[in-house]
């Protein structure tokens, strides 16, 4: 593992000490101690802990790497890693320029080895249950999708993501996460028209975005805001035969924060309080709702087709078209805001 900041911690380490497929053995970070500590935490003993990527890499015998530095070091960490004949699984965003994810999965292709991206938020639960009512008709046609990851931190923190550079900022935060569920929802839009903001800092990285992705008559809205202090709306879904309201942000990140692991009662499910609410219309005279249950989130899935895809079982759901969309889009929306038009998506 390269990097132990708060992705690692928080979205990689307990997966990792959970499953029974993966084992850590090295981490590449200048916080040994933090390393060592959190480890044993969670059974993991007989760490090697490098302060040189470079040298974990020629030293470890690991058959993966998992990347969770800070987004600009992406592309040089993966090719580093694929030259040294290791599988690689990247945080979002996979890199920061679409140049750069043509060249590695050309170079994983080259040297036959796996390149994933962790779209961890494909197995969210609310996401889940999104994909399901459309998949089974129960909202029709769909017309507009509108899809929020909104909070409330209005004092920027000292941490890279929030300093502007390369890659930081919400749209390469959060923007990754709402383009990704969207993509696999509705595939390429024709279209992108975005604005992106520094709303607490004249001068700081972006931390408002509001991003539309063009499909003729069907309009997909993403956001993302560090000043909702309200309920937090996640999606709003309108069909020609129904809709879907959502409050509420998946449970799985606050579980883990708290210390809650993966595989333990309840991870993963979400309070019947919070559960989402289906209108269905025959008519406009016509029109009932019930709650939906919100289907059980789970990213331990990420690192079971992970090892399926290195093993040759299967290939893994994040595909290199995908994956280099997405990275596509982010660029197109920066166009977008700073030209303050509509981008198309050729």
């Amino acid at each position: 593992m390269i990097g132990f900041g708060f992705a690692a911690q928080t979205f990689h380490l307990p997966f990792v000490a959970a499953s029974t497929v993966f084992r850590l053995v090295a981490v590449s970070s200048r916080q040994p101690e933090l390393v060592r500590q959190s480890a044993a935490k969670l059974g993991i003993y007989n760490l090697d802990v490098f302060g040189d990527a470079e040298e974990m890499l020629q030293s470890s015998n690991a058959d993966l790497v998992i990347i969770t530095a800070p987004n600009a070091y992406h592309y040089p960490l993966a090719k580093a890693s694929l030259l040294a004949s290791k599988h690689v699984l990247i945080e979002k965003p996979m890199v920061t320029t679409s140049e750069q994810a043509r060249d590695l999965f050309d170079l994983a292709k080259q040297t036959q080895l796996q390149l994933c991206v962790f779209q961890n938020r494909r197995w969210d639960g609310d996401f889940l249950t999104v994909k399901a009512l459309i998949d089974h008709g129960k909202l029709g046609s769909i017309r507009l999708y509108e899809s929020h990851f909104d909070r409330f931190r209005p004092n920027v923190r000292q941490r890279w993501r929030e300093q502007p550079g390369e890659g930081t900022g919400i749209w390469y935060d959060l923007g990754p996460h709402l383009l990704d569920q969207a993509l696999c929802l509705f595939g390429k839009p024709e279209a992108i028209t975005t604005r992106l903001l520094s709303q607490r800092e004249i001068d700081g990285a972006c931390d408002y975005a509001h991003c539309q992705l063009h499909y003729g008559n069907r309009e997909v809205i993403l956001h993302a805001s560090l000043f909702n202090s309200a309920s937090n709306l996640k999606f709003h879904v309108q069909g020609t035969e129904g809709s879907y309201l959502k409050y509420g942000l998946d449970p799985q990140e606050s579980q883990l924060k708290s210390g809650r692991l993966p595989g333990t009662e309840g991870f993963g499910l979400e309070d019947e309080a919070d559960f989402g609410t289906l209108y269905q219309a025959q008519n406009p005279d016509d029109i009932s709702s019930v709650k939906v249950p919100t289907k059980p989130g789970d990213y331990r899935a990420i690192y079971h087709h992970l090892a399926m895809a290195i093993t040759g079982q299967k290939p893994f759901p994040v595909t290199p078209e995908e994956a280099i969309l997405l990275v596509q889009l982010l660029e197109l929306g920066e166009q977008s805001s700073r030209e303050g038009k509509t981008i198309p998506c050729l």
